[in-house]
C-alpha cells in the first residue's frame, strides 16, 4: 500500500460528495469529516417532508447512513478495501427518532467506535438548528477485503 496524503485524499472525497448526484438531489451537505467521524446534514425542504409537514424519517436515516459511510472513509481499513476492490456493507441500521424537523437543518454526527478488519460499529447523532436530538442511530458494516 503507497502512502497517501490525508489532505489530498479529503479535498477528494469533498469534490466527489459535491458533485455525487443523489447526494445533489437530497441536499445532502458534507459539513466536515475524518478518520472515523463526519458531520452532515440536509435542509429540511418541502420535497423532503412526509404529509404531515415534517422530514421524512427516510431522509433521517439516510443522512445517518450515509454519515457514517463518510466516517469510514478517510481509515486506513476502507482504503485496503478500496485498494482491493472490496465491500463495505451496511448489514444493520438501527434509527431512534425523538422529535421531528420542520424548519432549518437536520445535522448529523457519525463516529466509528470499533473498526476491525471484517466488521465496524458506527453511532451517531441527528440534532436540529436548536441543538435538540431528533434522531438517534448506530449501524454494523461488514468489511469484505477484494482480491486485488
Amino acid at each position: 500500500m503507497s502512502q497517501r496524503s490525508p489532505e489530498k485524499l479529503k479535498q477528494k472525497l469533498v469534490a466527489f460528495a459535491k458533485d455525487f448526484p443523489f447526494f445533489k438531489l437530497i441536499g445532502f451537505e458534507l459539513v466536515d469529516f475524518g478518520p472515523k467521524w463526519s458531520t452532515t446534514r440536509i435542509e429540511c425542504r418541502p420535497e423532503l417532508n412526509n404529509p404531515n409537514g415534517v422530514m421524512h424519517g427516510g431522509m433521517l436515516a439516510t443522512l445517518i447512513d450515509a454519515g457514517i459511510t463518510q466516517a469510514m472513509l478517510m481509515t486506513d481499513v476502507y482504503q485496503e478495501v478500496r485498494d482491493t476492490k472490496g465491500s463495505m456493507t451496511s448489514v444493520d441500521l438501527r434509527v431512534r427518532y425523538l422529535r421531528p424537523v420542520n424548519r432549518g437543518y437536520a445535522t448529523c454526527h457519525a463516529e466509528i467506535t470499533h473498526l476491525g478488519r471484517r466488521i465496524g460499529h458506527a453511532k451517531a447523532v441527528v440534532k436540529n438548528d436548536d441543538g435538540k436530538e431528533v434522531a438517534l442511530g448506530d449501524s454494523i458494516v461488514i468489511i469484505t477485503q477484494g482480491s486485488g
